[in-house]
């Protein structure tokens, strides 16, 4: 596997990794597998390690927004092994729900600012599992401006990632 510094990423990846821009140097890629990138990060001790990727398709395509990523996260230090959330590129309307489909299973999530994060753990569990299993997801939700967007993922590579995930962030 090839270790690269984030630094020779895209302006748009380093955009999208916002919280990992104050300490760049110390995040690094430690695989691709499809379409799904694992990364890791470790400040002062403490280790954060996730899987992330780009949708495919972005609807409305004309919508004004940001870059929007589609996270698995690990913080070994603090017990988490895989927290999902979803970076969606835009404010999203207050007291709205954001939505991840996958085949014919619909999981909620709530917003934060840009994001959005599985609420319950027993639902982030089988959120992780559909994901394994699905080949794609969409994830629907609206702006604070009340734009409705479908962000859609390939869910290739995503099970191999998740594996080296499990290796490398103990």
């Amino acid at each position: 596997m090839r270790r690269t510094n984030l630094r020779s990423f895209t302006t748009l990846a380093l955009a999208a990794l916002a919280p990992l821009a104050a300490n760049a140097q110390a995040t690094t890629v430690e695989g691709t597998f499809g379409a799904w990138s694992l990364y890791e990060n470790e400040d002062a001790g403490s280790k954060l390690c996730f899987v992330a990727a780009t949708p495919s398709e972005k609807k409305p395509a004309t919508a004004n927004r940001g870059p929007s990523l589609l996270y698995v996260s690990a913080w070994p230090k603090d017990g988490i092994r895989s927290e999902v959330s979803v970076k969606l590129g835009y404010p999203v309307k207050a007291d709205s729900t954001v939505t991840v489909t996958i085949g014919t299973d619909t999981f909620s999530l709530f917003p934060k600012d840009e994001r959005a994060f599985v609420a319950d753990a027993t639902q982030e569990l089988k959120l992780v599992e559909a994901l394994k299993k699905g080949s794609k997801a969409d994830v629907t939700a609206t702006s604070a401006r009340g734009t409705e967007t479908t962000d859609t993922y390939t869910l290739s590579g995503l099970t191999q990632a998740l594996t080296e995930l499990g290796k490398q962030c103990k």
